[in-house]
């Protein structure tokens, strides 16, 4: 059974800290943007009639019942998530919408998913790979649980190009985004995610990881003044 380090128990400890208000400040912290970019991603997925998709460090659930609704109802769906109080509140919320009997959940990390290889036609995670802490072993999971042919769908913040707005994103997600985030949840949370933005590769690096683990036609894209981006590739 894997083991999660120190950093990553201190992680998940925080995640099942903020779960409450986490859709919450999602939204109102991004302006209720982060929903037009998890349609975008979901858009990218490959689910042919009786598939199914994993969505990694799934939360709540918002990036799996956007699958759901986009598509066949022969696809089944599966969320994965290191944080226990995640997953609790997501089943709930899976359970009123009208996807429940395609939607299903597990706990567990990135690093250690309990699935076969060859098993997804898809496989996403949106706004978590940076909160992997052995961030090659989960992109290896990642690419062992894709059917040959399969493909991947990350989505995740950026740092944007244009100096200026990179001025203007350093200042709101520095100094603004905690101030709210510590108003309704936990500060040290929501100074934890700007420092994790920051910390993660520069686009170029990251997809360059992803060919390194065997994903091939890497893509990126930039999103919302590259705000956040796209990474996709396949498995073959």
């Amino acid at each position: 059974m894997f083991r999660l380090s120190q950093k990553g128990e201190q992680i998940q400890q925080m995640f099942d800290a903020i779960a409450p208000k986490y859709d919450f400040l999602n939204h109102l912290l991004s302006f209720g943007i982060d929903k037009r970019w998890r349609r975008i991603a979901v858009r990218l997925i490959k689910a042919p009639e009786g598939g199914k998709v994993l969505d990694v460090a799934t939360g709540t659930g918002d990036v799996a019942l956007e699958i759901a609704r986009v598509t066949p109802d022969s696809v089944m769906i599966t969320g994965a998530d290191f944080s226990p109080e995640m997953i609790t509140l997501g089943q709930s919320k899976i359970a009123a919408s009208p996807y429940a009997e395609r939607i299903d959940f597990k706990v567990a990390p990135c690093e250690d998913l309990p699935f076969g290889s060859d098993t997804f036609d898809s496989v996403t995670i949106a706004f978590g790979i940076r909160n992997v802490v052995d961030r090659r072993l989960g992109l290896a999971e990642l690419w062992r649980v894709i059917k040959p042919g399969g493909r991947i769908v990350i989505l995740e913040f950026s740092i944007p190009r244009s100096a200026l707005f990179r001025w203007l994103y350093h200042f709101y997600f520095l100094r603004i985004l905690p101030a709210i985030g510590g108003l309704f949840s936990k500060y040290d949370a929501y100074k934890y995610l700007p420092d994790s933005v920051l910390e993660f590769p520069s686009t170029e690096e990251f997809c360059g990881i992803m060919t390194d683990i065997g994903f091939k036609h890497v893509r990126c894209q930039p999103l919302t003044f590259g705000i956040s981006s796209i990474y996709t590739g396949s498995k073959e």
